[in-house]
């Protein structure tokens, strides 16, 4: 959600995790001698405007993505309410600020070379020279930043190849820290990146401090796309996996379950693709801005064709706020 103050405007955003940065409005000048005020003028009017901005893909009963369609092909709704659509645009060539989230744990580690090849591959056909960066985060029993933020294919894909597996599995404090420390920090403007998380694991966490539930609303309210990969390769369902498609519903990304080694290539293409193939559509919601969550859906007019977005959006002050100790209450 992006916020714009008409007449004064004011943002700050925190350099560093957990500092917040200090604002300090200065007194006005008093007005020139012998200038006439009168006593009955008010302090200026000050309108804040709201614009919420969702990126959604869609597309038909064959799950192939749709390009083609105008502002008139959907309508929006806020908490069951439609809601005016301001601006509708098509977005192939927005910066992309990309987490990549390898489980490095003892569960993958006879398929592990091969998903270091694949995470390679998939870097070198994602990133643009001096346009897209991405981070590398490795977890095990602790989450890990192995390399922060850059453009730099040589640094990331060597930064891939160092992994190696080893220990339990702490995914959802993986998702917490990327999402609130290097996602919202590294790209802080909510309107100017899209943020995207790929995530690859079994979904099986059995070593975070902090919930399921507070990591998705941590990647919510930093408005992060999570595509998930599942590395369980049963050809079942297992727990871990409704985990790994929970947090890529709930955010407007894709759950992958490849059912051989082969396919995880397949899964990363169709990653890329759908990060330059995204629309965004803009609204001024007519709810308050009351720091809770708040339901969105984006509902196509033509017959066949399925929107995939975030759930919703936290209307917080400034945009983008996490809380020091987020609650993780179930949003819906």
């Amino acid at each position: 959600m992006r916020a714009l103050l008409i007449v004064t405007s004011l943002l700050a955003f925190s350099a560093m995790p957990l500092c917040a940065q200090a604002t300090q409005t200065q007194p006005a000048a008093p007005p020139a001698q012998g200038a006439g005020v009168q006593e009955s003028e008010g302090p200026p009017i000050r309108v804040v405007v709201e614009e919420v901005t969702v990126p959604f893909i869609v597309t038909d009963s064959r799950n192939r993505i749709i390009t083609d369609l105008s502002r008139e092909d959907f309508k929006v709704f806020e908490e069951k309410v439609e809601q005016p659509i301001s601006a509708f645009v098509q977005e192939t060539g927005v910066p992309l600020r990309v987490g990549l989230m390898i489980d490095t744990s003892n569960s993958i580690r006879d398929r592990f070379a091969f998903e270091q090849r694949a995470a390679a591959d998939f870097l070198r056909s994602l990133l643009r020279p001096e346009q897209d960066l991405a981070f590398l985060a490795s977890f095990d029993s602790v989450a890990e930043l192995v390399q922060d933020f850059t453009g730099d294919l040589d640094e990331l894909v060597s930064a891939v190849e160092s992994l190696r597996p080893g220990g339990g599995t702490a995914l959802y404090d993986a998702v917490f820290y990327g999402s609130r420390d290097r996602l919202l920090e590294g790209a802080p403007d909510l309107g100017s990146y899209r943020r995207a998380m790929v995530v690859l694991s079994d979904g099986e966490d059995n070593q975070s401090r902090y919930s399921r539930l507070q990591a998705l609303e941590v990647a919510q309210r930093a408005e992060v796309i999570i595509y998930t990969i599942s590395t369980n390769i049963r050809g079942v369902k297992m727990p871990g996996d409704r985990v790994l498609q929970q947090f890529a519903d709930e955010t407007g990304g894709r759950y992958f379950q490849p059912f051989n080694l082969s396919d995880l290539d397949t899964a990363f293409e169709a990653i890329n693709m759908e990060l330059r193939s995204q629309y965004s559509i803009s609204y001024a919601p007519t709810s308050p801005r009351d720091g809770k969550y708040h339901e969105i859906e984006i509902v196509p007019q033509r017959r066949g064709l399925r929107v995939r977005a975030r759930k919703g959006y936290f209307a917080t002050e400034p945009p983008g706020f996490i809380p020091e100790n987020p609650t993780g209450l179930e949003t819906r």
